[in-house]
């Protein structure tokens, strides 16, 4: 083995040994208390890296992003070099290599196996050996070393549009709002013909613009509506209007568990609003007591642009 080659090889293993440790030991994961495997076969977005804007001002997450990927570009430099062979075997054994790694790290509980960290390094071991392939051409070293650092930049920026693209393009947004009178009231109960007069609370004038909720005169009313699973944001507003003494709660929970409890014991003489983001929900029940009210109850689903 010639000395530039063993060379390479010794920058490769300590490399290697580099990139073993911040994947198993570094940012705490030696001191991490996880009782239970952790594999994500679908990956929350595709290569995608951190914004240039972000970057000014960087978090962890984000530096850990952007190494996911440019970390392993010197592989695709490295092992063409070591060892001759055409792109597919190489991004082939990369990618078992790479997934053999991430299965330890899960079974180990020093992190989770991830496909999308799997994604997010094997396009910085393509990007190096694209770049390499384009700067072993050049007639000199240093035009080769120069050929190789431009082509990394160029493909970096071109990966960082085709990940942020394909994101946009497959990542769920949410849609247009929905009231939740619109929907079928499992408990045969419907705000649909309460009349939207405005009303004031904490002397601020409140005109609903979707719908009314109340306790229709009685003492409490539940209302609740089957939702099939959504995947939405959910709003509504909230309060006990001036006119009337100030007592009253409201209560919402979904599938069982409660997300919002308030009484006129907690509550201050304003509108109130309460937001919640649902991943998965099959019942949703709000309960008034009292003289609350609660407007303009509904959600935006997430969705595919398709859909």
């Amino acid at each position: 083995m010639s000395k530039q080659r063993k060379l390479l090889f010794t920058v490769t293993i300590i490399y290697t040994l580099f990139i073993i440790y911040f994947m198993f030991f570094a940012f705490g994961r030696g001191d991490s208390e996880a009782d239970s495997y952790t594999f994500i076969f679908v990956p929350d977005n595709f290569l995608k890296l951190p914004n240039p804007l972000e970057l000014l001002h960087p978090t962890l997450m984000d530096i850990v992003s952007l190494g996911n990927t440019a970390a392993f570009i010197p592989y695709g430099i490295l092992i063409p070099l070591l060892y001759p062979m055409k792109f597919v075997r190489f991004i082939i054994l990369f990618m078992l290599s790479i997934l053999l790694l991430e299965t330890v790290q899960a079974l180990t509980l020093l992190g989770s196996f991830d496909i999308g960290d799997v994604l997010k390094n094997s396009s910085g071991a393509v990007i190096g050996f694209v770049a390499y392939s384009i700067g072993i051409r050049a007639k000199t070293v240093r035009r080769s070393v120069f050929s190789i650092g431009i082509s990394i930049v160029l493909l970096l920026i071109m990966n960082w549009g085709i990940g942020d693209g394909i994101d946009k393009a497959i990542a769920k947004n949410p849609g247009s709002f929905v009231a939740l009178n619109e929907l079928k009231n499992s408990s045969g109960v419907t705000s649909k013909n309460t009349t939207l007069l405005p009303f004031k609370i904490g002397g601020q004038e409140i005109t609903p613009q979707f719908n009314v909720y109340d306790t229709n005169g009685k003492k409490s009313e539940t209302y609740s509506y089957k939702l099939n699973g959504k995947e939405f944001y959910f709003h509504l507003q909230y309060g006990i209007p001036d006119q009337n003494d100030f007592e009253g709660s409201i209560s919402v929970s979904v599938d069982g568990r409660q997300i919002l409890s308030y009484s006129s014991k907690y509550q201050k003489h304003k509108p109130e609003i309460f937001e919640w983001y649902f991943e998965q929900a099959d019942v949703l029940t709000i309960t008034l007591e009292g003289n609350e009210k609660a407007w303009d109850v509904g959600y935006r689903e997430m969705k595919h642009f398709w859909e």
